[in-house]
């Protein structure tokens, strides 16, 4: 099993085109990250589309990302501006459970420099008290995303509210770029640990390049993974823009390959789901 994002080529538009390819370059999952980061509200026309193609495909949903929106924000310290934010993440919360899926996983952005520190938690609170109802509702938890060393953050609010509610999706783009200190973070969390976002970069910014093209220390992660919370398959949130690629069947296939080496390197610590991948000929 592996599963790879939707939003490989792009993240608008109609996303058939693209579950079709992934489910022909031989992927059993795919993380949804089309419309990730805009306002777009998915109807339940739309869903039902999804959800037919997902199932015609063989495919199934591992996890979604849920939007932060442009200017609907969970976050945001103008109270119009969160309350928004918090429907467009019941509405992804939602979508997620049709799909079968059981985690969406959300952006925890430090405070802007002109925002008071207290104001922020406050909305965060807010936000996350109103939106635990529907998570528990839809049997659907909140992963909150590794960025640019939010640790402090992310573990306040999991001394705040329960594992059964929120819990961990380390990136390890955005852990590279950070350095050691990064995965030494993942291990004291991985207890915590519900999501993956496994891409490469050269540790100077986020490239979202396949696994094993830049600088990742994957034996390192592999072991803490194997060693985790973590009991779904590899999960690749990669893109086509900075591998010098344009035909996107010979990208996907590189993108499997990958994965089901990296794979193998965890199940070598002994979790031995990891191992039942398997070469596709494209």
């Amino acid at each position: 099993m592996l599963s790879v994002t939707t939003d490989y080529a792009t993240g608008t538009g109609c996303p058939e085109p693209y579950l079709r390819r992934i489910a022909e370059a031989g992927f059993s999952h795919v993380h949804w990250c089309h419309q990730w980061n805009t306002d777009f509200l998915y109807s339940r026309w739309e869903i039902d589309a999804i959800e037919t193609w997902l199932r015609d495909f063989g495919l199934h949903l591992l996890d979604l990302h849920a939007s932060h929106g442009d200017e609907k924000g969970w976050f945001s310290s103008r109270d119009y501006e969160r309350l928004s934010g918090v429907e467009l993440v019941k509405n992804r919360i939602e979508m997620t459970a049709r799909l079968s899926g059981e985690v969406v996983i959300l952006h925890a952005k430090a405070p802007k420099e002109e925002e008071r520190v207290d104001t922020f938690w406050t909305q965060i609170h807010k936000s996350l008290d109103d939106l635990q109802p529907c998570a528990r509702e839809q049997n659907v938890r909140i992963a909150l995303e590794t960025l640019n060393d939010n640790t402090p953050d992310i573990r306040r609010l999991f001394s705040e509210y329960g594992p059964e509610f929120l819990g961990l999706c380390y990136d390890s783009g955005h852990g590279n770029i950070i350095g050691r200190k990064a995965l030494d973070d993942l291990a004291g969390m991985k207890d915590r640990l519900i999501s993956l976002h496994l891409h490469d970069n050269d540790s100077t910014e986020d490239q979202h390049k396949l696994l094993f093209s830049g600088t990742v220390d994957w034996p390192r992660l592999a072991g803490i993974i194997a060693t985790s919370a973590y009991d779904k398959c590899v999960s690749m949130e990669v893109s086509m823009k900075n591998m010098g690629m344009e035909d996107e069947r010979v990208f996907l296939k590189k993108t499997y390959e990958t994965g089901a080496r990296f794979a193998e390197m965890v199940a070598g610590h002994g979790k031995s789901r990891f191992s039942n991948t398997s070469t596709v000929s494209i």
